[in-house]
């Protein structure tokens, strides 16, 4: 009669840690529901958010960029990779139409102390990011001009023949 009493004690005291246990198991899952809801973002379709990539083996991770004309442009680099500005420095160079890249690349490449912007080339450019090394992002935000494709490019020392592609706009 004491085994049976023992084992229906033991027997209820699982039914109430089962019991209590699925309670709380279901009040985390809540919590966890509840704090996952993502906001949603205002977006603002009069300006255009643009992101470029850039990393340690010399390459932008999209060779197109696209406006409309007249929108504002955010325009945002980042560099995924690891080594040092003075070493593999990038920046985003948008140059109007008609400018010659090889010239323009020719001329940052010996204008370290403007970070490879040449003084005077003001002319040439739409809009320009500052020189970033590994791990950093930078941002710009400027209006897109007329219709028509423009050249961007890196203008840090020989990386315009690869870190280069197209900015349209429509």
């Amino acid at each position: 009669m004491k085994t049976i009493k023992h084992l229906f004690v033991a027997v209820l005291a699982l039914t109430f840690l089962s019991c209590g246990g699925e309670k709380k198991k279901e009040e985390k899952q809540e919590k966890i529901k509840l704090g996952t809801q993502k906001e949603e973002k205002k977006v603002d379709d009069n300006v255009a958010s643009l992101t470029l990539v850039g990393d340690d083996m010399m390459k932008f991770d999209k060779s197109e960029l696209k406006v409309k004309a007249g929108q504002k442009v955010k325009l945002t680099l980042r560099h995924k990779g690891k080594m040092d500005i003075n070493v593999m420095g990038h920046n985003v160079v948008i140059l109007k139409q008609g400018v010659n890249v090889t010239v323009f690349a020719g001329k940052a490449a010996t204008s370290k102390a403007t970070d490879y912007i040449p003084a005077g080339s003001e002319g040439d450019i739409i809009a320009h990011t500052k020189l970033i090394g590994g791990g950093q992002t930078t941002s710009i935000e400027f209006d897109a001009p007329a219709a028509g494709t423009y050249d961007f490019i890196c203008s840090f020392p020989g990386h315009y023949a690869l870190m280069k592609g197209k900015f349209i706009v429509e």
